[in-house]
């Protein structure tokens, strides 16, 4: 049975209350559509770019963006790679608005052979390991980690599984989330795109708790940065049949809740000036629109009328650029036209 040691110390609580408190911040806010899927764009391309790079594909972003772009006609191995994920989070994503996804060794290697097909043979791509595998520093090309023996691979794996579906109500999200990840990085259970995969069902975890990383932002990003801090951070040095009583997930744990919250700071900052054109822009006028409604539920032109000077025509222009942004909807006809919120 697996139980993960780790303590929740007042720097990873200080991490975890900051992170809801910016997640409450971005829920509470809205954001023409057009803005939002061009956003979900970048934060795709960036995921993708980071994801590969950190396992050591030489792509630049510009050239991964070529590639998402136009895919090549003859493809190298390196923009497979780019394509496999990019093609992963765009599925996962889409099932995630449906609700069907739940975390199951099926998963994990459905998400495996996504991201491998083409690029390792069949009886590996979507399988577990049957051979022993190392970690070698890539730095110095020495091994520096054994995981565990390719026969436990797939029983560490259900334990793994089966920890985080049962404590689903009683361990903070953020906290799984992070345990999930390092503990699959330390049980290796592929011959290779273990990171990958990983990464890809952290995204599912955090975004089944609130925070969807898929149309948001990206995690990887702050891995990419420092990479060597990451694979000395979420990995371990020795023999896992040695170390394995041993491992502490704390200093992970706050790692991973410091990724997160740098990231959310990022976008915060980015969000509310991408995309901004003529068409998208909302001027005082809107916002008076959106915040009568947020506080009576719906609003008539007549109501309108009375908090602005504006003519009968242009404030009929004000209710479709909203209408158009997917913002509002428009309820009732004639006399009865009235307008609320859009539902996601």
């Amino acid at each position: 049975m697996f139980i993960p040691k780790y303590t929740i110390t007042d720097q990873l609580l200080t991490n975890i209350t900051q992170i809801n408190t910016l997640i409450r911040d971005f829920n509470e806010r809205r954001f023409p559509k057009v803005i939002l899927v061009e956003f979900e764009k970048i934060a795709r391309e960036v995921s993708t770019f980071a994801s590969t790079s950190i396992e050591g594909n030489p792509l630049p972003l510009t050239e991964v963006k070529k590639v998402l772009r136009s895919k090549p006609v003859n493809i190298r191995n390196s923009e497979k790679e780019v394509i496999n994920y990019n093609q992963a989070i765009k599925t996962l994503h889409q099932q995630l608005q449906t609700n069907r996804l739940e975390l199951s060794l099926n998963l994990i290697l459905y998400i495996h052979k996504q991201i491998t097909i083409g690029l390792l043979p069949s009886f590996e791509s979507g399988k577990l390991r049957q051979k022993p595998v190392f970690v070698n520093d890539p730095r110095t090309g020495k091994v520096v980690y054994l995981p565990p023996d390719a026969e436990l691979a797939k029983d560490l794996t259900i334990d793994l599984i089966t920890y985080v579906n049962e404590n689903s109500q009683k361990v903070d999200p953020l906290i799984l989330a992070g345990i999930f990840h390092k503990q699959m990085v330390i049980i290796h259970p592929f011959m290779d795109g273990n990171g990958r995969t990983t990464r890809l069902i952290t995204k599912v975890l955090l975004a089944k708790m609130g925070l969807n990383t898929f149309n948001l932002f990206s995690f990887e990003n702050y891995y990419n940065q420092n990479v060597t801090k990451y694979f000395q951070t979420v990995g371990e040095y020795g023999d896992y049949n040695e170390i394995s009583t041993s491992i502490d997930f704390t200093d992970w744990l706050e790692y991973f809740t410091g990724g997160l919250i740098d990231e959310l700071m990022r976008v915060k900052k980015l969000l509310p000036n991408i995309g901004v054109t003529p068409d998208t822009q909302l001027e005082i006028h809107h916002l008076s629109i959106l915040e009568y409604i947020k506080k009576n539920n719906f609003i008539t032109d007549r109501n309108y009328a009375k908090l602005t000077d504006r003519a009968k025509a242009t404030r009929t222009l004000d209710f479709q650029k909203l209408i158009d942004l997917d913002l509002i909807e428009r309820k009732g006809k004639g006399r009865s036209t009235f307008y609320v919120l859009k539902k996601d």
